[in-house]
């Protein structure tokens, strides 16, 4: 047992100063960003020690704690992380904070409810990564919808209303069935909603695979997957360029978490033998979604797309049921969240001077913008899957993994990077590079102080991660095995 509950403050913290901001009300704007910066960076602080105090020989769940929170029904206030899940809470804790530096100034209205949304969704996040009671993890993964469901809805683009409604339906109505399946589970497990006790449940095959199903549905759209990927660039485009980034950096990994801690470990029987489909259904986001990418005209439309695209490489890699495979997955999650934040903030620096993300108003930026055409720079690479780059080195092992499965599977997948650079290096040739394409580009100022701490932060730890992945990867190795020994397992009821 943790002898100083670190998991719950780092919950809890940010969800208290959210709730703080929001009753001081919007007459004091400046205290509000103020205390929104000490309550991000406190709980940042607080997440450190889960890394430096982190036994990666250990396979089993660490920090935890544990208290009856509903006790006739066995449900438990549960926390644990492994080294599957503590880089998902150290990864949400350092987006929040430049999250909420980049928003310093160009949120006008509202701005204490704005910046509150962000903190109590960062404490909700930070729970689905730890939570080890499966009403507890069903309490957070709906409830950090709400606050998403209002930064798009408040402060989107023109079309908000219907971007959040299809955000909404889509990722609500999908985890319906994720209810059903844990209710069935924990009668399953003898009363139990413990979700270590449902890794030892033994389901008939035709339970899992309904089970299973339930779970894709969950899972997949939170990705998101072909083909159940539409509410994403939608969602994008409306939404703020903080919401985008914590869209894009954090939410999206928690379908690949779930994967991860429910798919693969409850129901291996179903997932060895459904596991063509996924890697179909992640080959066709590589390579379809990649081709899809090209053709947009909206920055923040080519980027979501090449989210979903980087993101097959994390389904595939899981599915490959092999320690490169895995790991390189998880890699890959991680290094996204790096990099597509980096990717939206950029955008969202030309928007604020321009208000325009179509890639045809630009041209030329470098001319007036270099310091912020060098982070672009850098950071349109990384997305390509530069050596050298975070963008690489999650691919690379995901490659890797799949030559000793399929090299078809390699070929394929490998496809992945000569899109990237199609669609990424395109876009940034067309936006920075050239003559100067009108007067408002020409009045452009370059990156203020607070965008470039924001994207040095980001370009700091994509080299870092590009040029030494072992502090990344050493973590997990003893999880990783662990996962994949219970993916082996037989536990289909004779």
């Amino acid at each position: 047992m943790q002898e100083f509950p670190l998991l719950s403050l780092a919950i809890w913290l940010p969800v208290i100063t959210g709730i703080l901001i929001l009753l001081a009300g919007e007459k004091r704007p400046g205290l509000a960003r103020y205390t929104a910066l000490l309550g991000s960076l406190l709980t940042f602080i607080v997440t450190l020690p889960l890394y430096t105090r982190f036994d990666p020989a250990a396979a089993g769940m660490q920090f935890v704690e544990k208290r009856p929170w509903i006790a006739p029904f066995n449900i438990d206030y549960f926390l644990g992380i492994d080294g599957i899940s503590m880089w998902f809470v150290l990864l949400t804790s350092f987006v929040t904070v430049l999250v909420v530096i980049t928003s310093w100034t160009n949120i006008k209205k509202k701005v204490s409810q704005y910046l509150a949304a962000f903190l109590i969704m960062e404490g909700l996040m930070i729970g689905v990564f730890a939570a080890l009671d499966a009403v507890l993890f069903y309490v957070f993964f709906e409830a950090m919808l709400i606050p998403m469901f209002l930064i798009i809805g408040i402060w989107g683009g023109p079309n908000r209303v219907y971007a959040t409604m299809k955000f909404f339906l889509y990722t609500f109505l999908g985890s319906v069935p994720m209810l059903v399946a844990l209710l069935y589970l924990y009668f399953q497990a003898g009363g139990s909603f413990s979700i270590l006790d449902f890794h030892t449940v033994t389901l008939g095959m035709t339970a899992q695979m309904l089970i299973w199903f339930a779970f894709l549905l969950a899972f997949a759209i939170k990705i998101p997957m072909w083909p159940v990927h539409t509410w994403l660039p939608d969602a994008h485009v409306e939404a703020p360029t903080a919401g985008s980034v914590i869209l894009a950096a954090i939410m999206l990994k928690i379908g690949g978490y779930g994967f991860l801690r429910f798919s693969m470990p409850i129901l291996p029987d179903a997932t060895r033998e459904l596991d063509w489909l996924m890697i179909l259904l992640s080959l066709i986001a590589v390579i379809y979604i990649g081709l899809v990418a090209m053709v947009q005209e909206d920055m923040k439309k080519l980027i979501a797309y090449s989210s979903i695209s980087h993101m097959g490489f994390v389904t595939l890699g899981m599915y490959l049921f092999n320690q490169a495979g895995v790991e390189g997955a998880i890699i890959q999650m991680i290094s996204h969240g790096f990099i597509s934040a980096a990717m939206f903030l950029c955008v969202g620096v030309m928007y604020d001077r321009m208000h325009t993300r179509l890639i045809s108003s630009y041209g030329g930026v470098a001319n007036t913008m270099p310091i912020f055409a060098a982070f672009m720079m850098l950071f349109s690479m990384a997305n390509a899957g530069l050596p050298g780059t975070s963008g690489f080195v999650g691919e690379f092992i995901v490659i890797l993994g799949s030559f000793e499965v399929k090299p078809l599977f390699a070929i394929a997948a490998a496809t992945s990077l000569i899109w990237g650079a199609a669609y990424t290096l395109w876009m940034y040739k067309r936006v920075i590079f050239g003559p100067v394409a009108n007067e408002e580009v020409a009045k452009l100022q370059d990156a203020n102080g607070r965008e470039i701490l924001a994207l040095g932060a980001l370009a700091v730890f994509t080299i870092l991660m590009g040029v030494w992945p072992a502090p990344f990867q050493e973590v997990m190795h003893a999880s990783v095995d662990n996962l994949l020994s219970q993916v082996a397992i037989n536990k289909v009821i004779p």
